[in-house]
């Protein structure tokens, strides 16, 4: 069972980290610490915060490396003294509730090139793309860190993306995952099989829903026309039952695989 999320409150906005179009900054929280602030003001919304929500917290229960997560709330006096106007609206728009992720001062971009991971851990981040449908961890793109002789797992957002057309997410549980083909570390997942049996079992229906009961109803009231209890529900729903058809998206990724090498 995963641990519920810390909640700190920002204090002092340091960098922002130029990287696409969402503008994720470094950030001082009252615990001392910083992290990389995700926003919900951002181009991708509250959404881009439940998919690295999720995804970051079936990584930990999958016993994978990732930055410790926490609810990061930002006070709308942040706005006022920001001189960089794009910097200023999406602070302005990001009061309340966002998420941050613990900044590992000194880790570097992981390159296949440079390291080489072994099966086991690369098959199961294979297995975890596959079930979250994170097109987002190519060769071009990897969005892991390599920090402390460790490889660390960053960058959930663009997983789940059968929310951004919420109205027509029936059926797409059972989907397979084509895009599981371009992932960096599939080469090296020689294990799927192997990884597939012991995730089922730590990935049972109460675990994903004691995730998915994480999602704060500011993400959700916004953005749904439903009542948050219903959304949550659907989150779970949609990965419970991916999950009892795993065997769907584990099969594309062996064919992907077997096509590579």
């Amino acid at each position: 069972m995963g641990d519920v999320l810390r909640q700190v409150k920002v204090v002092r906005y340091v960098t922002p980290l130029r990287e696409g179009g969402s503008l994720p900054a470094i950030a001082e929280a009252d615990d001392g610490f910083l992290y990389v602030l995700k926003f919900r003001g951002a181009g991708q919304g509250a959404r881009a915060l439940i998919a690295e929500l999720i995804g970051g917290e079936i990584a930990r229960l999958l016993g994978l490396k990732v930055p410790e997560l926490v609810f990061a709330d930002l006070d709308e006096s942040f706005g006022r003294t920001e001189p960089d106007e794009e910097i200023q609206d999406l602070l302005k728009a990001s009061t309340g509730l966002n998420l941050g992720l613990h900044y590992l001062s000194g880790a570097i971009s992981y390159d296949p090139a440079v390291t080489r991971v072994d099966s086991l851990l690369a098959s199961k981040i294979v297995w975890l793309d596959a079930l979250l449908m994170n097109m987002d961890r190519t060769a071009r793109n990897t969005n892991m860190l390599w920090w402390k002789n460790e490889l660390w797992l960053i960058d959930h957002g663009a997983s789940l993306y059968f929310h951004h057309n919420w109205s027509k997410r029936e059926g797409q549980s059972k989907q397979p995952f084509a895009l599981i083909r371009d992932h960096v570390l599939l080469p090296q997942a020689s294990s799927l099989l192997q990884v597939h049996e012991s995730n089922l079992r730590l990935l049972t229906d109460e675990a994903v829903w004691e995730i998915c009961r994480q999602i704060p109803e500011a993400w959700i009231t916004p953005n749904f026309d439903e009542p948050a209890e219903e959304v949550r529900a659907a989150y779970a729903g949609f990965l419970t039952e991916r999950i009892h058809h795993a065997n769907l998206f584990l099969n594309e990724a062996i064919h992907a695989r077997n096509a590579l090498v």
